[in-house]
C-alpha cells in the first residue's frame, strides 16, 4: 500500500500541538470547556469536526479516525465499542420499515442475529443468499432492496464474495453496499476500491492486535459517516473510549510486522495439515485447495492466520480430545492477538445461543498468532495422535 509508514506513523498526529510527544496523548475528559458563549454554540454546531464531548468527537480517537479512513481508502470513519456496533449503525443507517436486505449466508453470529431476530421486528426482511455466485445478489433483489450486505472472507467457513462484481450490480440498482472486511484489514483487502459504499470491522480483532480490547470501526465516504454520527453514532453511543483508541494506535504500528509474520507461520502449520492422514480439508481462501482460490488472488493481497479444518474423527467426542490434548493452542474465540486459538464448532451444540448451528461438528477453527511454527506444529502432531 502507497503511504502506508505515513499513515501508520505520521498521518493524523499534529506532534507540536502536545508538546512533541512521539506518541500522542490520551485526553481522558469527557467534555471540553470554551471561552465564550459564542464559542460553545459555534463548536455545538461542529461536533462532528472538532471536540465538544467525548461521546462525540475525542481528539484521541480523531487521530485514530484518520488512519483507519486511510488504510481503507475512504474519506472518514468511526470507532465503536464493537464490531457489532458498528455493523448495527452501518444496517440501521440504510434501512427502514418495509426495506429488503440480501445478506450472505452465514454471516458473523451476531450479524445474522441483527437481520433474523431483531430487524424483523421493525419490518425489515432479510434474503440469506450463497454470496459465492454473483447471480444469487441478482436474483434476490426486490423493488424496495436497500442493502447488501458482505462479508468475505467468511471467517469460519470462508466463502468469498466478488467485490467488484457486487459493488457494480448494487449501484446499478441504488442499493447500498457494506462489507465485514474483519478477516483481511485494510492491508490485505480494502472493499471501497472495489465499489463498496461502507465497511465494517472488528477492530479487537487485527487492527487492536494484543487481545486487550473491544471495538469495532465503520469507514465510508464523509457524507454517510456524517449522517451515521448525527444520528446511530451519537443517538445510541455506542463510543469507544479514548484510552482504547489509543490502544488501536498502538496496535496500528505493527500491524504489518504481525500480519507478515501471522501469515507466514500459518502457511507452514497450512502445509502440514493438508497432509495429515486426520485432517479430511483445510478451509483457507490462499491455499490452492480453496474453490475460490483465484478469487482470493485477485481482491486480497494476502491471507492472514485465520482458517479451519475438518478433522477425520468419528464423534464430538473425538474433537473435544484433540481441542483439549492442545497445549500452545489456547480454546478462545476471536483471532488477531499474539496467541493462537482453536475454537471448535461443536461447543455451539445444545447451547444457548446456538443450538440450531448449521456448522458441521468436525469443523474447527483455528488462529496462528506470533509463535514459533515447529513448537505449534509439535503440539498439533501430539494432538491429532489421539484422535
Amino acid at each position: 500500500m502507497k503511504d502506508l509508514s505515513k499513515i501508520l506513523n505520521h498521518i493524523g498526529e499534529d506532534r507540536e500541538s502536545y508538546f512533541n510527544a512521539v506518541a500522542p496523548p490520551i485526553f481522558q475528559t469527557s467534555n471540553f470547556s470554551f471561552n465564550s458563549v459564542h464559542e460553545l454554540r459555534s463548536s455545538l454546531d461542529k461536533e462532528y469536526e472538532i471536540p465538544f464531548y467525548t461521546r462525540g468527537n475525542n481528539p484521541t480517537v480523531a487521530i485514530l479516525r484518520k488512519k483507519l479512513a486511510a488504510l481503507e481508502g475512504t474519506e472518514d470513519a468511526l470507532v465503536f465499542a464493537s464490531g457489532c456496533a458498528a455493523i448495527a449503525a452501518a444496517v440501521m443507517s440504510v434501512v427502514k420499515n418495509g426495506d429488503h436486505v440480501v445478506c450472505v449466508k452465514k454471516p458473523y453470529s451476531w450479524t445474522h442475529k441483527l437481520f433474523q431476530n431483531y430487524l424483523t421486528d421493525y419490518g425489515v426482511e432479510t434474503t440469506m443468499v450463497d454470496g459465492t455466485n454473483v447471480e444469487n445478489f441478482r436474483l434476490a433483489i426486490k423493488g424496495n432492496t436497500t442493502l447488501i450486505y458482505l462479508e468475505t472472507p467468511n471467517s469460519i467457513t470462508f466463502e468469498l464474495q466478488d467485490l467488484k462484481a457486487i459493488g457494480k450490480l448494487a449501484k446499478k440498482h441504488q442499493i447500498t453496499t457494506v462489507c465485514d472486511n474483519s478477516y483481511s484489514t485494510p492491508l490485505y483487502q480494502r472493499p471501497a476500491e472495489l465499489g463498496i459504499d461502507l465497511v465494517v470491522h472488528s477492530a479487537s480483532k487485527y487492527i487492536g492486535g494484543h487481545s486487550d480490547l473491544v471495538a469495532g470501526v465503520l469507514c465510508g465516504s464523509k457524507q454517510h459517516i456524517n449522517r451515521i454520527f448525527g444520528s446511530e453514532f451519537m443517538t445510541i453511543g455506542g463510543i469507544v473510549s479514548p484510552n482504547e483508541a489509543w490502544l488501536m494506535i498502538r496496535g496500528l504500528r505493527t500491524l504489518p510486522i504481525r500480519l507478515e509474520r501471522s501469515a507466514a507461520t500459518a502457511k507452514k502449520i497450512i502445509d502440514y495439515l493438508e497432509n495429515h492422514p486426520k485432517v479430511e480439508r483445510v478451509l483457507f481462501p490462499y491455499s490452492k485447495n480453496h474453490p475460490q482460490h483465484a478469487l482470493a488472488k485477485q481482491q486480497m493481497e494476502g491471507c492472514g492466520g485465520l482458517f479451519s479444518i475438518v478433522l477425520k474423527a468419528k464423534d464430538i467426542t473425538g474433537v473435544e480430545k484433540f481441542c483439549d490434548a492442545l497445549q500452545l493452542f489456547l480454546l478462545a474465540c476471536s483471532w488477531g492477538g499474539h496467541e493462537s486459538l482453536i475454537f471448535p464448532t461443536c461447543a455451539l451444540y445444545n447451547s444457548t445461543n446456538y443450538k440450531n448451528s448449521e456448522l458441521p461438528w468436525s469443523l474447527v477453527r483455528m488462529y496462528v498468532g506470533l509463535e514459533d511454527p515447529n513448537e505449534l506444529i509439535i503440539d498439533l502432531e501430539q494432538a491429532l495422535a489421539i484422535i
